[in-house]
């Protein structure tokens, strides 16, 4: 995580990372692995225990993202998001309890984006790090996303406001 960290910014890049709470589903962490290869981001952070392994099927869903885009599976998730606050990086809780919607967030600078699980969302613990909290408008009668597509709607909303 922190060679990684360090060799973005070295090389004069706005890092984009995506940090993973209890994603288990390896289709989820495949497809979120994709979208994330797809629209640069620099690495996906997961802790090392609790979350999807990488497998046949989370490298088919990926579409071979997984060869090209690093995953950091730090063994203290608190730890990992103090340091990545610490290196200058905003994290932004994706979260459908945010009061803001990501774009009137400002996710122009280095950015970690927090997704939590679909069952249980983003872990207090891990709340309390977030810097902002961002939610996805939503006009249908289905009031939640697959994880997977939300990380989508978020990558993408941070590519759009960088230019």
């Amino acid at each position: 995580m922190q060679e990684i960290l360090a060799a973005t910014f070295e090389q004069g890049k706005m890092p984009l990372l995506v940090v993973l709470d209890r994603i288990t589903d390896v289709r989820n962490f495949g497809a979120i692995a994709r979208t994330a290869e797809c629209l640069g981001a620099d690495a996906i952070v997961v802790p090392s225990r609790g979350s999807a392994r990488i497998n046949a099927d989370a490298m088919k869903t990926s579409a071979g993202a997984l060869n090209f885009l690093p995953i950091c599976r730090e063994p203290n998730l608190k730890d990992t998001l103090r340091f990545l606050k610490d290196s200058g990086l905003q994290i932004v809780a994706c979260t459908e309890k945010a009061e803001k919607t990501l774009a009137e967030n400002d996710l122009t600078g280095p950015i970690a984006i927090l997704m939590g699980s679909e069952e249980d969302g983003i872990s207090p613990e891990y709340m309390k790090f977030a810097d902002t909290q961002a939610l996805i408008p939503m006009a249908g009668q289905v009031e939640s996303l697959n994880v997977s597509v939300a990380a989508a709607i978020c990558l993408y909303e941070v590519v759009r406001q960088r230019g």
